[in-house]
């Protein structure tokens, strides 16, 4: 990719030098793309290059293997939620973790459509059950697109598509309750909203699946190696439990 003219939403910004910065951005046309921004860390542009944004994005670079250079115009800024702990939370966690995971220049517009969604999402939302059942999905969606998706459709046991109330923490299987018998504290609870069975989940509930994939992401994904990563979600998590009491 020598060059790209799209929008994007900041997934991840770096000091470079002691004016540029290395920017990060998904775009539903190459996914994730990377690119140098000279003065990118000027009082003109960090308004601008923020997680979470929305940008028309440029990108520029003589070969392929070069790093690009980068400009970017804002379209949509997320800057009033990052002023509230929760919403900005949220937005720490989903950016870095998309940036953290994908790799660069492989497109994959599903997940384009749901991050965009969800930034939406925490932006309107009156309350924190409405989005959070959704960043629970989309942490689902990028297991999928990256090869690591779970089987929620029928039990793992027995095959049955019936009364499916539990996830297995090895094989990523539904259990039905039948086959979950005796063994349910080993299990994770399924909750409805996860099998598209519940359009209104309560926040419990989406604590239940962000449960579920939160164990995936960190056994298949980030594999224990992220730890700042990993902190970031824990606070997430710690605040929408507080939001639950």
């Amino acid at each position: 990719m020598a060059s790209l003219s799209a929008e994007a939403i900041v997934c991840a910004v770096r000091a470079h030098g002691e004016h540029g910065a290395i920017l990060r951005a998904l775009t539903r046309e190459a996914g994730l793309v990377a690119g140098y921004v000279r003065g990118g860390r000027s009082r003109r542009l960090r308004p601008i290059l923020m997680p979470g944004n929305r940008i028309a994005l440029e990108l520029r670079a003589r070969t392929e293997e070069q790093l690009a250079g980068a400009t970017a115009e804002l379209l949509e800024s997320r800057a009033p939620l990052l002023a509230e702990p929760l919403p900005a939370a949220a937005i720490d966690w989903v950016t870095s973790l998309t940036a953290a995971t994908l790799p660069e220049s492989q497109p994959y517009p599903a997940l384009y459509a749901a991050l965009s969604a969800l930034l939406d999402a925490i932006g309107v939302a009156p309350a924190a059950r409405q989005w959070a059942a959704a960043l629970a999905r989309y942490e689902l969606l990028l297991l999928a697109e990256l090869g690591f998706g779970l089987d929620l459709d029928q039990c793992v046991a027995s095959g049955a598509a019936h009364d499916l109330a539990f996830v297995s923490p090895r094989s990523g299987g539904a259990v039905s309750i039948a086959a979950a018998a005796g063994y349910e504290a080993r299990l994770f609870r399924l909750p409805p909203f996860l099998r598209g069975a519940d359009p209104d989940p309560s926040l419990p509930d989406a604590l239940d699946g962000l449960v579920i994939t939160g164990h995936f992401l960190d056994r298949d994904l980030l594999d224990g190696r992220n730890h700042d990563l990993l902190v970031t979600r824990e606070r997430l998590i710690a605040r929408l439990k507080r939001a639950v009491a």
